[in-house]
């Protein structure tokens, strides 16, 4: 009828009618175990003396992250499938959205950031904490950051301006861009252009200082002579590896695409895998391993 909704009705897990109790209690444990996990290593990494490190630095601040980006979403898709609220304001979803993309965006940063911590950990280790000061790794955290919050701000601005007309049912199970786009009647060229742009030097930049870190890693690891110090120098980094290949993965196999190619199914789906299951596997794959916090755990 040509006039702009107000609200958005979010669809949710609609095909799973019957089974709410079942998907509640799974989130609601998932979104626990992320909470208690990411909070654990907060406060070992802030109280421990021999935690006091460049890389337990970075962790903390990938923990907060996953934290943060858990909040923005999990508890109002518990919140929706147990009190069968699915209304949102256009501004609550607008805010929804850049909540959860800024904290993603931040957090691909920082894994680069962590990449490049072992880049210089593994191949200069002579100036590690010479060039690893406190200084620089603040001053890098905080860029990530910021630069985390600054790139998804257009979207944000998008999503809050445009025109949502026909049918109110977003096809989600919370306020994802994808979604959004695919059920705007305004202009989506400009911000699919933004996208791509931002994409190329926020999402594929930092995959390449990643790449390329590792590069240099894998080829100084080859080069040391006994077998143990192999393992050991793979260990530090095969676990951090793998969270860059699938959290890269997904992400940017969602928001790299041009509308005409989405299917919000399909979506929906690589949507839960950093939703849910990233937080979970993180502090375990990358953390819980490592040597000196489990150390630091026996001691409290």
């Amino acid at each position: 009828n040509g006039s702009c909704a107000e609200v958005l009705f979010i669809l949710g897990f609609d095909y799973y009618c019957g089974h709410e109790l079942i998907l509640a209690i799974l989130f609601s444990a998932a979104y626990l175990q992320v909470i208690t996990a990411n909070m654990l290593i907060v406060s070992l990494g802030c109280s421990c003396p021999q935690l006091q490190k460049p890389m337990f630095f970075f962790l903390i601040n990938m923990s907060v992250a996953d934290i943060c980006f858990s909040s923005v979403t999990m508890p109002w898709i518990i919140n929706s499938i147990l009190l069968d609220n699915q209304v949102i304001s256009i501004t609550a979803c607008s805010l929804q959205m850049y909540g959860f993309m800024a904290f993603t965006s931040s957090e691909f940063l920082l894994l680069s950031a962590m990449a490049y911590d072992r880049y210089i950990a593994i191949c200069d280790p002579l100036h590690y904490l010479l060039i690893m000061n406190k200084r620089f790794c603040t001053g890098f955290a905080a860029g990530c950051w910021f630069l985390g919050f600054a790139d998804t701000f257009p979207h944000a601005w998008y999503t809050l301006r445009a025109c949502y007309c026909g049918s109110n049912k977003l096809n989600h199970f919370f306020c994802d861009l994808t979604a959004l786009l695919k059920m705007s009647c305004s202009e989506t060229h400009d911000i699919e252009r933004i996208t791509y742009v931002e994409g190329a030097f926020l999402g594929f930049g930092p995959f390449v200082l990643t790449v390329t870190s590792y590069a240099f890693i894998i080829n100084t690891i080859l080069k040391i002579q006994s077998t143990e110090g192999r393992a050991k120098a793979f260990s530090t980094c095969s676990s951090h590896l793998l969270i860059v290949v699938i959290f890269y993965g997904t992400t940017l196999s969602m928001y790299m695409r041009p509308t005409s190619t989405f299917s919000l199914e399909v979506n929906k789906m690589i949507t839960l895998v950093y939703v849910m299951i990233i937080p979970l596997i993180n502090p375990v794959v990358y953390s819980l391993r490592n040597r000196e916090l489990k150390k630091a755990l026996k001691m409290v």
